[in-house]
């Protein structure tokens, strides 16, 4: 079964995809760092995309649904994917059945990580991945950690659109268009909504409860 895994921008989904990755064997498939990848690859639409992300803004859904349908028509992510940042607002829902409906896949579950404005402001603002190994750590909280990083400090790198005024604006952008989603996907029996402020390690047992019923 596919699972959706939302929540506004610093809210940890990336680190929780990670262990539903490790501990379900599931593939996470994260819109951002799809674009990202095409960012580095440094494509026509590469360019495009970076310009808008620099501004704070969405990429299109041409350009994402586009990206997308790449990675499900790969038949060893099969029933098996984490929509990570993905569907935003109701055109992708309905475009992301579609697609799952095509290929004979559905959705299993819906989980919402929940979390304030403030605490987002400082988890972003602390942000680092590391550019070997994808990890993510703080520079605020996890101090010892980054010191010890097993690839090295150095590769520990703050994106370029982690800034307070970007910050603030995907947030409120988020909230604004995902808010019809989260309406729409509420109704439904798999959906579970988790306050993302608690502790990693208490969101992580919750998300494994969710999976394991």
């Amino acid at each position: 079964m596919n699972i959706i895994l939302f929540g506004p921008p610093g809210a940890g989904k990336g680190t929780q995809a990670q262990f539903i990755v490790q501990k379900h064997n599931y593939f996470q498939l994260s819109t951002g760092d799809l674009l990202r990848e095409e960012i580095k690859a440094k494509t026509h639409l590469g360019t495009e995309i970076e310009k808008l992300i620099s501004n704070g803004k969405f990429a299109s859904d041409e350009i994402v649904n586009s990206l997308l349908r790449q990675s499900i028509t790969n038949l060893k992510f099969r029933d098996r994917i984490i929509f990570d940042g993905y569907p935003r607002n109701i055109d992708q829902a309905k475009n992301l059945e579609l697609i799952l409906n095509e290929f004979n896949q559905k959705i299993g579950h819906v989980i919402f990580l929940n979390v304030s404005k403030d605490i987002i402001e400082k988890r972003i603002m602390g942000r680092m991945t590391c550019d070997k190994c994808n990890m993510t750590l703080n520079e605020f909280f996890n101090k010892e950690q980054i010191e010890l990083h097993p690839c090295g400090k150095e590769f520990l790198q703050k994106r370029k659109d982690d800034n307070i005024d970007v910050v603030v604006g995907r947030y409120d952008t988020y909230m604004k268009t995902t808010k019809p989603v989260l309406d729409f996907y509420s109704k439904n029996v798999n959906f579970t909504e988790i306050d993302g402020a608690a502790e990693i390690e208490l969101i992580t047992n919750k998300i494994n409860d969710v999976l394991n019923v």
